[in-house]
């Protein structure tokens, strides 16, 4: 079984989805995901004190420490060694607002993975998060947007895609009816695809 650390920042609905998946074999909609013995989430990292997600880890049973940004900076040794003695083999994204530290992502190299709310490589980059993202496309009059699953590298949104999956954009939505619908594409597909990845790396 393959351990899992994953970084937050905000409420955490992408991060108790991951841990239902994973550690109470559970999909976002009740039923079982059949994949409990694939890997297990062992901590949430998180920047901000008070996010959600640190209650939801806590009400899961699951570890959780705060690096603050500059935290970040200055301790990710003490960082890299919290996650070396956990046993962590893969990093997830779900809503992490922070760059990730080189460090730390030639130590996980290719084992990184993150979400983002649009169909990259359009609205990518630093700055294009949440609703931010969710807004550049309703003002670019898009006729549809998405999710993208990829790899971390040392570039905002810049790894390897892994998955995508698209969702059509309406007359009338605006960011609100937008983000509803990136989050349910989020809910169904991200745990699943993490699962797929980790099976895949461990049979090549």
């Amino acid at each position: 079984m393959k351990n899992i650390a994953i970084f937050a920042s905000g409420s955490g609905t992408n991060a108790i989805n991951i841990i239902n998946f994973f550690n109470y074999n559970r999909k976002y909609d009740g039923s079982p995901s059949g994949e409990s013995q694939t890997a297990c989430v062992k901590i949430v990292i998180c920047n901000n004190r008070n996010a959600y997600v640190l209650t939801r880890a806590a009400n899961a049973g699951i570890e959780s420490t705060v690096y603050g940004k500059e935290e970040l900076t200055t301790s990710v040794s003490r960082l890299s060694e919290q996650l070396s003695e956990l046993g962590i083999d893969y990093i997830i994204l779900a809503g992490y607002l922070l760059k990730v530290p080189d460090a730390l992502i030639e130590k996980y190299r290719d084992r990184i993975i993150n979400i983002h709310p649009a169909l990259l490589p359009k609205y990518g980059g630093k700055g294009m998060y949440g609703h931010h993202v969710h807004e550049a496309v309703i003002a670019a009059k898009e006729k549809e947007s998405g999710i993208t699953i990829h790899l971390v590298d040392e570039r905002y949104d810049n790894g390897r895609i892994l998955f995508q999956a698209r969702c059509t954009i309406e007359p009338g939505d605006g960011p609100e009816e937008l983000a509803s619908k990136i989050h349910t594409l989020e809910q169904m597909y991200f745990p699943n695809v993490i699962a797929s990845f980790i099976k895949n790396c461990d049979n090549s």
